[in-house]
């Protein structure tokens, strides 16, 4: 094996060993989410339940204000830097800067929280606000802490306590809440996700305190690190404000126009982000091993890695986006336990758009890893832009469905940038036919067959038609004889995870081998 080969077989080793580990994370969260909005949903009316899910997104929006854009600049900047001394500067400056920017969120929803909701009429949502500031606050300096030890290409911190402890210990506080009085008040609602967010800041920052030093020995810092780090950040800054207007400025127009009508579109907004779960988790720990390339001056191993990544992140996203967009109603009843299934076509559009922006990769991740930080702001602005020109075009005319074609356009405007920046800057793209072509054979007869026959499903059947699909998946890369080099370099990552080879799955990767040889 050579050494281009050798550095991508490790970094797809890491890549992998990250994902499986957010992956596992994110599926158990969905899980803990989906039980809290539950017993949520269920114990508050639904005007205190709309008004739950518009505050917490507005919270999230201007969360966007107290990030300064650290985290994905730390992330980069942490593998990029060539002495220890740069490290302890720029973490030590980025987590002080943290706590204070989450100061003041927290001080300012307290002042301006109890405004908005009177400006709007409605109590609930000045109240949902104050307690949203200090969960938010915490949230901002636990991902940051996460954000540092991914730059070491550590995952668990993300993957244990902000996607695994922090929707446990809500969960917890509502039954705890539950059963204490036998029912469940709109505060102790928001009592309960905010001591989840205070709690988990605490354990990670007691985690960060034991663990960081086995990373970063101590010792002096370089000061000036941090300004190089602020200077990096800035662009990012811009583009998380804007990436967080394109995530949630359609619900909050939906919430201007149509309140009673968050609630709903927010249930189908949750099964869309679902196709994006698997892309997100490699984009996590992809940006620090795709810097390490790039500071070896390697792009053609970032191209093997991003094709395959991408390729293999459709085993998760095109299953889920065949049975929401074909099954809609049947998968929202299922879900929900037939709470909602009425309203399906704010579902098939969003599920469009969250699956289009899958199959086009991490490109914002492989964008901030190549330095190109006014690329992403600019991106994001393009697509801010869409969302919110959209929203407030569309949702008076067509409610939850006009949200839906904002957030759809929205996030294929971003993801679409970022892809044809990278192809003609770079030459990295995941436009091949080995990764294309299983898509297609699978998605358009299954596609015809759903359309046709869906009414004939039954609703528990539903989990095992998902994972029929990803067999089929599977099945159709070796139909198409669509295994490249990429491919086989990931066999060796997961072997070197597991420990041993796996020389049946070897049989057949040769068997399915592209003729053409080597991209």
């Amino acid at each position: 094996m050579d050494a281009s080969s050798a550095r991508v077989r490790d970094g797809l080793g890491s890549v992998t060993r990250g994902t499986l580990y957010l992956l596992v994370a994110t599926l158990v969260f969905v899980g803990l989410s989906f039980v809290s909005r539950v017993v949520t949903v269920r114990s508050i009316s639904p005007a205190e339940w709309s008004a739950f899910s518009w505050s917490l997104t507005l919270a999230g929006l201007l969360s966007a204000f107290g990030t300064l854009g650290l985290p994905n600049a730390i992330a980069r900047s942490i593998p990029f830097a060539r002495t220890d001394a740069e490290r302890r500067g720029m973490i030590r400056g980025a987590l002080g800067i943290g706590a204070v920017a989450g100061v003041a969120v927290v001080g300012t929803l307290a002042v301006i929280g109890p405004m908005i909701g009177a400006a709007l009429g409605d109590a609930l949502i000045g109240e949902a606000l104050q307690f949203f500031g200090v969960a938010v606050g915490a949230s901002i300096v636990a991902n940051l802490i996460a954000s540092v030890f991914q730059g070491f290409e550590d995952v668990r911190p993300n993957a244990l306590f902000v996607q695994v402890l922090n929707p446990l210990l809500f969960v917890v506080f509502l039954g705890v809440a539950l059963f204490a009085r036998d029912g469940l008040a709109y505060w102790e609602a928001l009592l309960a996700y905010t001591a989840a967010s205070v709690v988990t800041l605490v354990v990670s920052a007691v985690y960060a305190l034991r663990r960081l030093p086995r990373h970063l020995p101590a010792g002096p810092a370089d000061r000036a690190a941090l300004g190089r780090l602020l200077g990096f950040a800035a662009p990012l800054f811009v583009a998380g404000i804007l990436g967080s207007l394109t995530g949630s400025g359609d619900t909050v127009i939906l919430g201007l126009f149509s309140p009673l009508a968050v609630g709903d579109y927010t249930v189908s907004l949750t099964l869309a982000r679902l196709l994006q779960v698997g892309i997100s988790a490699a984009s996590y720990i992809f940006l620090p091993v795709t810097t390490k390339f790039f500071r070896q001056g390697d792009t053609r191993s970032i191209q093997v890695t991003y094709t395959t990544v991408t390729k293999w992140m459709l085993l998760f996203s095109l299953p889920l986006f065949l049975v929401f967009f074909f099954l809609p109603s049947a998968s929202l009843s299922f879900v929900y336990a037939g709470r909602y299934g009425v309203i399906i076509a704010p579902l098939q559009v969003l599920v469009v758009g969250a699956f289009a922006s899958t199959l086009l990769g991490p490109g914002s991740a492989c964008q901030v890893a190549f330095g190109q930080t006014r690329l992403v702001m600019y991106n994001s602005a393009a697509a801010a832009a869409a969302d919110v020109g959209l929203a407030f075009l569309l949702v008076p005319l067509y409610g939850s469905v006009g949200a839906a074609v904002a957030w759809a356009a929205a996030t294929v405007v971003a993801a679409g940038l970022s892809v044809v920046e990278l192809a003609v800057l770079n030459g990295v793209h995941p436009f091949h036919g080995h990764a294309l072509v299983p898509v297609l054979a699978l998605g358009l007869p299954v596609g015809i067959l759903l359309a046709l026959f869906h009414a004939r499903i039954p609703l528990l059947a539903l989990p095992l038609l998902v994972l029929a699909l990803a067999v089929g998946f599977l099945g159709s890369i070796l139909a198409t004889r669509s295994v490249d080099h990429g491919d086989e370099l990931f066999l060796a990552a997961i072997e070197g995870l597991l420990g041993r080879p796996l020389p049946f799955v070897r049989r057949l990767g040769r068997l399915s081998r592209r003729r053409i040889g080597r991209r």
